[in-house]
C-alpha cells in the first residue's frame, strides 16, 4: 500500500490511555493528526487526553476521548458513530487495547479464556469492522491493531492471551487480502514485553515457567513501538516485528520448528529441575 499522510488525519486510537495506545496517540497528536481515544477507565482516559492535547502540534487540532468498551460490539458502533458524525470518517483506526492474564490452562478460569477473547480478539474485530465500510467507500484508509510475540508463538502461560492473538494476526492477514484492492492499509504490529502497568502485574504472577522463557530481557519502551507502528502505517508496511531477536525467533519457527520448540522446552526443563518436581516434559 501507498504511503500515509498523517497531518490534518481523523486517527481512532482504542486503549489510549495507557502503554502504547496511550503513546501512540501523543505522536499521532505531533504529527499533525486530529485524534480519538477510546478507553473503559474514565480518570486515566482524562489524564491521556490532556497529555495527548500537549503533545498537539497546533491549537486547531481536535482531541476527543470516549470511554468505550470494545469488547461490547454495541458499544463500538454507538461510539465509532458518534464520533463520525462529529469529525467524519476516519483515516486512521489503531486498535491498541488488550490485556494478559498469564496462567496455565488448566488453572486459567473459563471466564478469562472468554474475556481475553472479548478484549484481545473480539475488540480489534469490532472496531476494524465499525470503520472498515467507510473506509472502502472512500478507497482509502489504514487500519492498524497490535497483536504480540505471544501472537505467533504459543508461550507457556500464554493460555488465554496467546490464542486470542494468534487471532488478531489471522484477522489481520484476511483484512490485508480483502481491503488491498480497496486502496485500504493494514498494519499488524507484534511487539515483545513492553513496560507497562499491566506488563509489571504480569510479572507479579506468572509461572516461573513463564518468566524462564521471557528471560531477563529489559521490558522496551511504549513510546519506542509507538514509534515503530505510527511509522509502519505512515510507510504502508504490514507486518511489524520490532528488534532483531525477535524478527530470528519469527523466522526460526517457520523455517525449524524443531528447534524452535526444543529451545523452549528446555527452558521449562531447567525450571522443573530447579524445582526438583522429576518432570522433564516430551
Amino acid at each position: 500500500m501507498g504511503r500515509t499522510d498523517l497531518e490534518g488525519a481523523i486517527a481512532l486510537v482504542s486503549g489510549g490511555s495507557s502503554g502504547i495506545g496511550r503513546a501512540t496517540a501523543e505522536l499521532l497528536a505531533r504529527k499533525g493528526a486530529h485524534v480519538v481515544i477510546l478507553a473503559r477507565d474514565a480518570g486515566r482516559l482524562a489524564q491521556a487526553r490532556e497529555a495527548v492535547e500537549a503533545a498537539r502540534r497546533d491549537d486547531r487540532q481536535k482531541v476527543l476521548a470516549f470511554t468505550c468498551d470494545v469488547s461490547k460490539w454495541e458499544d463500538v458502533e454507538a461510539t465509532v458513530g458518534e464520533v463520525q458524525e462529529v469529525l467524519g470518517p476516519f483515516d486512521v483506526v489503531m486498535a491498541c487495547a488488550g490485556y494478559c492474564l498469564p496462567m496455565r490452562f488448566v488453572e486459567m478460569p473459563i471466564e478469562q479464556f472468554e474475556a481475553h477473547l472479548a478484549t484481545d480478539l473480539l475488540g480489534v474485530t469490532y472496531l476494524a469492522r465499525a470503520v472498515a465500510p467507510s473506509m472502502i467507500e472512500r478507497g482509502r484508509g489504514h487500519i492498524a491493531m497490535v497483536s504480540s510475540m505471544g501472537g505467533f508463538i504459543g508461550v507457556y502461560g500464554y493460555s488465554a492471551y496467546s490464542p486470542a492473538k494468534f487471532g488478531v494476526m489471522g484477522l489481520a492477514e484476511v483484512l490485508r487480502c480483502e481491503l488491498k484492492p480497496y486502496g485500504v492499509g493494514v498494519t499488524v504490529l507484534c511487539p515483545p514485553n513492553v513496560d507497562t502497568p499491566g506488563y509489571a502485574r504480569e510479572v507479579r504472577i506468572e509461572p516461573p515457567e513463564t518468566a524462564k522463557i521471557n528471560g531477563s530481557v529489559t521490558a522496551a519502551s511504549p513510546k519506542d513501538m509507538a514509534r515503530v507502528f505510527v511509522s509502519a502505517v505512515e510507510k504502508g508496511k504490514y507486518l511489524v516485528i520490532p528488534g532483531f531477536t525477535n524478527k530470528v525467533l519469527y523466522r526460526l519457527k517457520g523455517l525449524w520448528p524443531e528447534l524452535f520448540f526444543a529451545v523452549f522446552d528446555h527452558d521449562v526443563r531447567a525450571v522443573h529441575k530447579q524445582q526438583g518436581s522429576g518432570r522433564s516434559g516430551s
